[in-house]
């Protein structure tokens, strides 16, 4: 997911080599040392979470924690090579260069052998140079947009997602309005400074529209924005048959409500930034009815695998595991896998184990990894009803 624009970051990263060495005692990068230098040695092999404990998103990086360290208990129930994982948290606040400053203090001051997160690409982003440079591992548990793992072609050999990206999220929700609610129509609602949003919109769009759909309304709103009601409007006259609208809950929420207080009726979609309890906060249960989303998962598809992670999930948490629960889980037991096959704690053998994941069974579906370092998996449609999210059907790439 990208929530804002990587304002100041490439400052950040300018200097980040400058830090790395001072950190280092002017010797060799992390990733190039010895496991034991590294997080890895004793009992104990020290994995960082970089996240959205606070901030604008932190319902996402807040669900991902939990995810993790559910899973991380049950891991460390019979540890990893002998070991116990050991999780160290740093909140980026929602901020792309507050996830490049995790990062070094993560690599250089407590090292750590991979990092989780963040939850949004952009601040996965900020990341990325800060991991390369210093071969560490960088797992994003959603960050979706294709050049975290991906840039002109070329693939960040230290970096990897658990979940699928944003142009097959696009095509999914194209393909749920033709062939199952059956529209020919639609408007798309973008918020303009989010390149999640703009991703998601341009792939729904150029699949909506090979599949004989026509868009007849395209706007666009800033984040932070309130007042929507003058956009809908103008959506409105359009007569659309169909909302697509790939934002994020605080807006969503918003739009959502205002849409259906002028009177607009028809199906709403919108991707997995959609996913967070506050959206019903926000929008209420009513306005939300006869409105879709793709995701990662559902905490009501029967598949026996699920059900076993919402029991515990439950058993810890008193509540039901969302996408970014689930994926924090998956993230876990993605990375201790390829650590188990490494055979030890050192970055790089741990990258090599990562790049060669394949039929992985996790909550979110069975995780092969691409040349891309992108997961080939299921996407599953849910629909909200009184509030509730509701398994509509999954979808296999």
């Amino acid at each position: 997911m990208k929530k804002k624009k990587l304002v100041g970051v490439f400052m950040s990263l300018m200097i980040t080599a400058g830090l790395m060495v001072g950190c280092n005692g002017g010797t060799q990068n992390a990733g190039t040392n010895s496991s034991d230098n590294n997080g890895g040695g004793g009992d104990t092999i020290k994995i960082g979470a970089n996240l959205e404990l606070s901030g604008g998103v932190a319902s996402y990086g807040q669900s991902i924690a939990e995810g993790l360290e559910l899973a991380i208990e049950e891991i460390n129930k019979e540890g990893i090579n002998g070991k116990k994982i050991e999780l160290v948290k740093v909140d980026n606040k929602s901020d792309a260069a507050e996830a490049t400053s995790g990062a070094i203090k993560l690599i250089s001051q407590d090292k750590v052998v991979a990092i989780i997160g963040a939850a949004t690409s952009t601040n996965t982003l900020a990341q990325v140079q800060v991991a390369q440079d210093n071969k560490i591992p960088l797992i994003t548990p959603t960050g979706t947009n294709p050049t975290v793992t991906n840039k002109d072609g070329k693939v960040n050999d230290f970096v990897f997602r658990t979940c699928f990206i944003d142009p097959f999220q696009g095509t999914v929700a194209a393909k749920f309005a033709i062939d199952d609610l059956k529209v020919k129509n639609a408007a798309i609602l973008i918020d303009s400074s989010s390149d999640y949003s703009k991703g998601l919109a341009s792939s729904f769009k150029k699949a909506f529209e090979e599949n004989g759909g026509k868009i007849v309304a395209e706007e666009a709103y800033v984040a932070k924005d309130t007042d929507f009601r003058a956009t809908l409007t103008r959506i409105k006259s359009a007569n659309p048959e169909f909302l697509f609208l790939p934002g994020y809950y605080e807006e969503v929420g918003l739009i959502v409500k205002q849409a259906r207080e002028l009177g607009i009726k028809v199906p709403i979609m919108g991707g997995d930034g959609w996913d967070s309890p506050t959206l019903v906060e926000i929008a209420g249960p009513e306005a939300l009815n006869n409105t879709f989303i793709t995701n990662h998962y559902s905490s009501g598809d029967p598949d026996p695998k699920i059900q076993d992670f919402v029991k515990a999930f439950k058993a810890k948490y008193n509540k039901s595991p969302d996408a970014f629960n689930a994926l924090g889980y998956d993230t876990a037991y993605f990375l201790a896998d390829a650590i188990k096959r490494a055979g030890d704690a050192n970055p790089v053998k741990i990258k090599e184990a990562l790049a060669q994941t394949k039929d992985l069974s996790l909550v979110s579906g069975t995780l092969t990894l691409d040349e891309n370092h992108d997961p080939i998996k299921s996407a599953a449609i849910l629909e909200y009803k009184n509030g509730e999210q509701q398994f509509k059907t999954k979808v296999n790439p």
